[in-house]
């Protein structure tokens, strides 16, 4: 069964207030992950194999790029092997695009938290309030996702609405 998230992902210009909220708030935090998400080509929303040294998934979601909260439908499954598979998904269906990251990863209940560096395009705070954890509406998941971008002080004008992937890909063209 597919699973909600509201997600923000916002520039992030001063990681430390981020983070000093977090720690003063009890936010658990979980580590450092250096991720490489390999995205596939497939015909509708985005297949990712996450490799990281916390985190290593396959997963699957569907989500609109628009600034501020955004819904993402989800699956996801925890995989033992992403070298392996890796292997298989790229002969079977190819890359699209390789993003590297270091994120600092954070909880609060069930909202997640993300401080990232991505090479070539800077520094980001993500936001994720899912239903996975708690049994909350999409509008209750909207509301914390605003809480936490005033708590923050996020400015509007600095709301991503797309992914790594896609402003990667966006950059990569720009180039050629």
């Amino acid at each position: 069964m597919a699973h909600l998230n509201v997600e923000i992902k916002a520039i992030c210009h001063n990681a430390e207030v981020v983070r000093q909220w977090l720690l003063n708030h009890q936010a658990e935090f979980r580590g450092v992950d250096h991720q490489t998400d390999t995205y596939f080509k497939v015909k509708t929303g985005r297949l990712k194999l996450r490799e990281g040294n916390i985190e290593n998934n396959l997963i699957y979601y569907v989500r609109d790029n628009e600034a501020g909260p955004k819904n993402s439908h989800f699956e996801l499954i925890s995989i033992a092997d992403p070298k392996t598979l890796k292997q298989i998904l790229t002969t079977a269906i190819g890359i699209l695009v390789v993003v590297e990251k270091k994120r600092e990863i954070y909880y609060l209940e069930n909202v997640k938290f993300h401080i990232d560096e991505v090479p070539a395009l800077g520094s980001f705070v993500e936001i994720e309030a899912g239903n996975l954890l708690a049994e909350l509406s999409e509008q209750q998941l909207r509301q914390q996702c605003d809480y936490y971008l005033h708590a923050f002080g996020i400015n509007k004008k600095d709301l991503i609405a797309h992914s790594y992937s896609d402003m990667l890909i966006g950059l990569e063209t720009h180039l050629h």
